[in-house]
């Protein structure tokens, strides 16, 4: 057990930009500090400066061979910078490209020359407790080799990308084989237009209104839209919001009354994204009530916060000999985890995982499931509880 949190970042993109930085910014917090954005300052006894990077792939030949502290301000990346990063002794590697690379990408990346790396030596030689994957969406293929090079290498794996690891039940026997954990799958960020979307379906659900139709709509400026164009690639991404934001519902909708999905790139956005969200229902007496909403935040930012607990969830499991898909935290910081639950039981049992009350079969295993918060009285001095919808598992749809 070492005493820092060894994390290597497969796509050097602008959320490995966001970040990277985010440790750098918030290296000197105080214990007692409130971070936006994170759970705690240190969690499960890392502080966000335990966490250390230790190895980065990718085929860009713009960041390929550079440190990995210059490389995330070269290519297209176009994210805000809020700190000042210098070089960090760690070289990107020539990644495995696979499916990674899709038409519009590939008309403004380079591919650098050479052969793939030794993923597995180089995880191995680095001493990396972590991985995450940052691939862009569509990577199918090249997500599955990667995950076979983490379990070789003896790695946990933080997915933040939507294709279905953590979620499918053949990867999670893999990692439980090997004795090591996963959190996936598809970053859920701090306030996103996903959040939000469950939020408010939640809120629907809860105060009695009927969700008759709903759209989600997404445009931004980063290569993660201008990828999204293709759109054969947008197929689990899809499925990964519409189920994370309907898993709120007790009923279910009908397909053609729900649209949730990215929508179009626009350059001078940036790394900005904007969200557009409407829900049409029927309250008291079918009396129609709808919710218009526009939500606009610098995109990468808004994930790095997750992605810093995230892996230090991951570590904790690591270093109590948990295996498998960690339920609780997978839950609280993805879109697609293995089991949907309302995000307050999520939190819930999330801070009972770093407490070290429950394991990583808090969900599927009733047994070991964490007792609800009890209720407490609200400002207005009524007792305040929100009802469970219950564990919903996520069908295999990859």
């Amino acid at each position: 057990m070492t005493k820092k949190v060894r994390v290597a970042i497969i796509g050097v993109g602008n959320c490995a930009s966001s970040l990277i930085q985010g440790v750098e910014f918030y290296r000197d917090a105080s214990r007692d500090d409130f971070v936006p954005g994170l759970m705690h300052v240190e969690l499960g006894g890392y502080h966000i400066s335990d966490i250390e990077f230790s190895a980065a792939f990718d085929i860009d030949r713009e960041k390929v061979g550079y440190d990995l502290g210059e490389a995330i301000f070269r290519g297209q990346n176009n994210t805000v910078t809020f700190a000042k990063v210098g070089k960090l002794g760690v070289p990107v590697h020539r990644g495995m490209t696979h499916d990674g690379l899709g038409k519009y990408l590939s008309e403004v990346i380079v591919k650098a020359p050479g052969p793939t790396a030794d993923i597995v030596r180089i995880l191995k030689e680095t001493r990396t407790d972590v991985v995450v994957n940052y691939l862009p969406v569509g990577s199918e293929a090249a997500t599955k080799w990667y995950a076979e090079q983490i379990l070789e290498a003896g790695c946990a794996m933080v997915n933040c990308m939507p294709v279905f690891i953590a979620r499918e039940e053949y990867w999670r026997k893999r990692f439980e084989e090997h004795k090591l954990p996963i959190i996936g799958d598809d970053i859920k960020s701090q306030v996103g237009s996903t959040i939000i979307h469950r939020v408010l379906t939640r809120l629907f659900q809860e105060r009695g209104v009927q969700l008759d139709h709903t759209y989600q709509l997404n445009f931004g400026g980063n290569t993660d839209f201008l990828n999204m164009l293709e759109r054969e690639r947008l197929e689990s991404k899809k499925i990964s919001k519409t189920n994370s934001v309907l898993s709120q519902l007790q009923r279910p909708m009908a397909k053609d009354d729900v649209h949730i999905g990215p929508s179009d790139y626009v350059p001078w956005l940036k790394d900005r994204k904007w969200a557009h969200i409407r829900m049409e229902g029927r309250a008291f007496g079918d009396v129609p009530l709808t919710v218009d909403l526009k939500l606009e935040v610098h995109d990468s930012p808004n994930s790095a916060g997750i992605v810093i607990d995230a892996v230090r969830c991951c570590k904790v499991g690591l270093d109590r000999g948990l295996s498998g898909a960690l339920e609780g935290p997978s839950s609280y910081f993805m879109k697609s985890p293995p089991f949907q639950v309302s995000d307050e039981r999520a939190h819930e049992l999330t801070e009972a995982f770093i407490a070290g009350r429950v394991g990583a079969t808090c969900i599927s295993d009733p047994a070991e499931s964490a007792a609800p918060r009890q209720p407490t009285s609200a400002g207005n001095g009524v007792a305040s509880h929100s009802s469970e919808l219950g564990a919903a598992p996520v069908g295999s749809e990859s």
